[in-house]
């Protein structure tokens, strides 16, 4: 009987013991040493519609950005435009619409970067070209024009926005916002269009890889 209860005592020792040390190496602890900047980068397609002189205008954009720890972009941005203007040029004796391409720096500070949603604020700094093509050009067998440096007009550009940013996942972000153009004067004939200010709403999505580390890991507890 003695050595029954010593055996019983043995066994229920080493189940306990067993249990115990099988609990430890299944625990972790979650660690975040790294609390260095994140990096990220990413091509984004845009494109957009708004008004110049209360007339449709039509935009289309890239920009290439390096993302600092979600939270700031920067890098560069293009867009191009056209605005169905419908101006009369008497010397040319034609009706006319607007065209024009500027690109330049782009900064982007981005809040609640951590939610699935987030909130950013935009701004492009740049310049282009702005000028005049004749309302016909999508008709091929009546277009013939060559376009010149004299067509075009340097133009200077800022414009800022607001955006909504939706997180995909890792390798994806669709945005919808509102930006306002500001430009310098152009002096092309005709003048009726002096500036390509005005509002637009567009829609864009970004591919790359906004987080390229982990910044996180698990480790058994000892």
């Amino acid at each position: 009987m003695k050595s029954f209860k010593t055996s019983l005592l043995v066994i229920c020792l080493g189940t306990t013991f067993f249990s115990f040390a099988q609990n430890e190496t299944e625990e972790y602890l979650e660690f975040n040493d790294r609390n260095n900047v994140v990096h990220g980068v990413y091509l984004g397609l845009t494109m957009g519609v708004g008004e110049i002189d209360d007339q449709n205008a039509f935009m289309g954009g890239l920009k290439v950005a390096y993302v600092a720890n979600r939270q700031f972009e920067i890098g560069f941005a293009g867009n191009f435009l056209y605005s169905e203007q419908d101006i009369y040029n008497n010397s040319l004796a034609r009706y006319e619409d607007l065209i024009g391409a500027y690109g330049g720096l782009h900064l982007e500070p981005i809040f609640f970067s951590k939610r699935r949603v987030n909130l950013s604020f935009p701004l492009l700094l740049g310049a282009g070209g702005v000028g005049y093509i004749d309302n016909r050009f999508h008709d091929e067998d009546n277009y013939d024009e060559e376009l010149t440096e004299d067509d075009f007009d340097v133009v200077f550009v800022a414009e800022p926005g607001i955006s909504a940013l939706f997180n995909v996942s890792r390798y994806l972000q669709l945005e919808a916002g509102v930006k306002y153009r500001f430009s310098s004067r152009i002096e092309l004939p005709p003048t009726r269009t002096t500036r390509i200010n005005g509002f637009s709403v567009g829609i864009g999505v970004k591919v790359g890889i906004f987080n390229m580390g982990r910044n996180r890991y698990k480790k058994n507890v000892q």
